[in-house]
């Protein structure tokens, strides 16, 4: 019986991924392949200044989770938005904006209240994916040169 639910939940996830755009799944891929190096990058300078422990890490890497996890998030509201009328899209984007900064919220507070996770990894990784984006625009600004 739990093994059929579960596999139901997993086949619904699975076709819920399918219908997500390419350019999503791209961009949202070169997102968390930039949290991932500043997230070792932040790592680093937590070792070198001799305050890195596994509360380090593990906030780190929630931190990190949280952050892709919002921009794919975005990333689902634009793909929906795009089929839609532009005054239903700009209530849906700023709706989805409103929701996702309090998910924000909420996912990072616990991520400071709780002794397994160090404070300041969970909030730093939430500025990564816009360092991401500024790189991604860049890179993308030269190939168009």
């Amino acid at each position: 019986m739990f093994l059929t639910s579960y596999m139901r939940r997993l086949e619904g996830w699975i076709i819920l991924f399918k219908k997500v755009d390419p350019t999503v799944k791209k961009e949202t891929r070169f997102i968390a392949i930039v949290v991932l190096l500043l997230l070792v990058l932040m790592e680093a300078v937590f070792l070198v200044i001799g305050q890195w422990d596994m509360t380090v890490l593990l906030g780190g890497v929630y931190g990190a989770a949280v952050a892709v996890g919002n921009f794919f998030l975005m990333g689902l509201t634009v793909q929906k938005c795009l089929t839609l009328e532009p005054d239903e899209a700009k209530k849906r984007m700023k709706l989805s904006q409103q929701g996702r900064l309090l998910m924000l919220l909420v996912l990072c507070m616990i991520g400071a209240a709780l002794p397994c996770f160090h404070t300041v990894a969970v909030l730093v990784p939430q500025f990564f994916p816009r360092i991401g984006v500024t790189i991604r625009g860049l890179t993308m600004k030269d190939k168009d040169s």
